[in-house]
């Protein structure tokens, strides 16, 4: 596959530079922008209003720190995470994260593969089955094309795009009160959320995509000199699912809650749009869903796939055949474990949950260590404001997992 090597920077039209630079930020946050978020955000906004806003700034924050990291680390290392991981800790560990992010990914497919189903289903007033089937073969129809990263490139920002402006539209009609907007921003956890912003948090900052946010530069053939773009693109991405996110939040907390709406179902959430669209909220919304899913389904299994093939020492390229079968296979998972369960994705989401208990915090710990070693990464090493958020990332990654193994195991 031939590989945009030329830096960024050297555009001479800020714009084009920008919007050209844009793929690899906008993939990460598209993909973990999935229904799961998508759901679990206009649920709180439904039933506890704007008091939960802070959460995803929070989780902003947090995600913009660990994917600086990953892409600095990207740039800064010739060879894969994984395999610096190797160097530096032995193949069983690198096996661990690669497989430990596999597993992650499988698990979270599901909840994309029926959010996806979900945005046909509804609409036609069909069951599921047959939509997850289609979509499924059509992911993998699509991963066998000659220009696999461009084309995904392009249906990440189109779908992503899609998203932005219907809820900032839907805001602005809506016209919430930014009084309680600002008020929200003070931390507080109201009785009988806790599972909910353990399940925003963690579908919100997501390592996996943090972590391959190092693979997607290097995709690019950026390096050092391509820091400062790559950094600001990156950070550009995760803003904008920030932005997304909280417009949904918003919308929901003005538009469904005054109507005591609880969010049981797709065509509930989208009453969040009818401001914009009257009638055809719905469907919009619907369309939506559909964006947010495929995105997720598309760019999970990637990292998935990707990850678990690098880690059995079978390389990283997105045209291999190892790649590209281990990529179909999460999208297989996925779609087995949707026929299987029927769930919504936040059911899902929270199953998925359990498999990040013992592997994501070590991995974060892992990409905390590398993006300190100053002789790795030379100037690209992570400011004092990156080893602060860094550390208290980790402690979040943490407290989910003693709240994910009490929860799973305990209660």
């Amino acid at each position: 596959m031939k590989k945009d090597s030329s830096p960024p920077n050297l555009v001479s039209n800020p714009l084009v530079r920008w919007w050209k630079s844009l793929g690899p930020g906008i993939i990460t946050a598209a993909l973990v922008f999935g229904p799961g978020s998508l759901t679990i955000t206009s649920k709180l906004g439904a039933v506890f209003s704007y008091d939960l806003l802070w959460i995803l700034v929070v989780s902003t924050v947090l995600m913009m720190v660990f994917t600086g990291m990953g892409a600095r680390i990207g740039l800064a290392t010739k060879q894969s995470m994984l395999q610096t991981f190797r160097q530096r800790w032995g193949k069983w560990f690198a096996l661990l994260a690669g497989f430990g992010l596999f597993l992650v990914t499988a698990s979270f497919q599901a909840g994309n593969t029926i959010g996806a189903g979900l945005a046909f289903a509804e609409t036609f007033g069909t069951s599921t089955v047959p939509w997850i089937l289609f979509i499924s073969t059509a992911a993998i129809s699509l991963l066998f094309s000659r220009s696999f990263y461009k084309v995904l490139e392009k249906i990440m920002v189109i779908m992503v795009g899609i998203m932005l402006l219907s809820f900032f539209f839907t805001v602005l009609i809506a016209k919430p009160n930014l009084l309680e907007v600002l008020g929200a921003l003070k931390p507080s956890i109201p009785s009988g959320a806790l599972l909910l912003v353990v399940a925003l948090v963690a579908s919100s900052f997501s390592i996996g995509g943090a972590f391959y946010q190092s693979y997607l530069v290097q995709e690019r053939g950026w390096d050092v000199s391509s820091s400062s773009q790559a950094r600001r693109e990156a950070f550009t991405g995760i803003l904008v699912l920030g932005l997304i996110s909280g417009m949904i939040l918003i919308s929901a907390a003005t538009i469904l809650y005054p109507q005591g709406i609880q969010v049981n179902s797709a065509s509930d959430m989208g009453k969040a749009l009818e401001p914009l669209y009257g009638n055809l909220a719905t469907h919009v919304f619907m369309l939506g869903l559909f964006g947010a899913s495929f995105s997720s389904l598309l760019g999970n299994a990637t990292i998935g796939g990707t990850l678990f093939a690098d880690a059995l020492g079978l390389g990283r390229d997105l045209n291999s055949k190892p790649v590209k079968l281990l990529i179909s296979l999460v999208i297989v998972l996925g779609a087995a474990i949707a026929l299987v369960f029927g769930r919504l994705p936040l059911e899902l989401i929270v199953f998925a949950q359990g498999v990040t208990v013992f592997v994501v915090p070590f991995i974060g710990i892992g990409m905390f260590i590398l993006a300190n070693d100053k002789k790795l990464m030379g100037v690209l090493a992570n400011s004092r404001g990156a080893q602060v958020g860094g550390i208290l990332g980790i402690l979040v990654l943490l407290l989910l997992a003693i709240t994910n193994f009490n929860t799973i195991f305990l209660s």
